[in-house]
């Protein structure tokens, strides 16, 4: 066998693979890309995704962009606007976020649905999605005739003070919950 011929196929065979690093960085740079995306954009379909990725000089199938989402852990949110967007967790933010609006003017657009009590329980209902940022906003307001919450997707059962009337809380939440009374 030619000595020529021996070495190229030894370089082959054990050289370290150089195109896995640059696989690996295209990769990396590529879930950045759409994790900045996500935080700055409302997208709610891969095709939105996949459009603004290829604005950025990413092009990418669609499975390869599922695979993305599935390990950024990527879930469908209600957006402020009612529609269900791609959403970070942890509500994390990236590079090229928009302007942060506070909890007040979040919570200007109407979650709350509905209240309704039954002894020193209550049950609020919300639109999907906002049940567990309103319960924290109670919680965190340290209502003194709200003794806790429990938040699902649209829904927060309270527990009221004994003693405590109806008109009490629905006065104390209404100071954190727009649109309460």
């Amino acid at each position: 066998m030619n000595y020529f011929l021996v070495v190229c196929i030894f370089i082959r065979t054990f050289a370290p693979k150089t195109y896995k690093y640059t696989d690996m960085k295209v990769k990396n740079d590529r879930l950045e890309a759409l994790r900045m995306i996500i935080s700055s954009q409302e997208l709610g379909s891969q095709d939105e995704l996949l459009a603004a990725l290829k604005q950025e000089g990413f092009k990418l199938t669609q499975a390869t962009l599922s695979r993305d989402l599935k390990q950024l852990k990527v879930a469908k949110a209600a957006s402020m606007r009612g529609n269900y967007v791609y959403v970070l967790p942890n509500d994390t933010m990236y590079k090229r976020v928009s302007t942060p609006h506070s909890v007040r003017e979040m919570m200007q657009v109407p979650g709350f649905l509905s209240i309704h009590f039954s002894g020193n329980m209550g049950v609020i209902k919300t639109r999907p999605g906002y049940a567990s940022s309103i319960a924290y906003n109670i919680d965190n307001s340290h209502i003194q005739e709200i003794l806790g919450t429990i938040a699902g997707d649209d829904t927060i059962f309270i527990v009221i003070k004994q003693g405590v009337t109806k008109d009490e809380v629905v006065d104390a939440l209404s100071d954190v919950v727009p649109n309460m009374k």
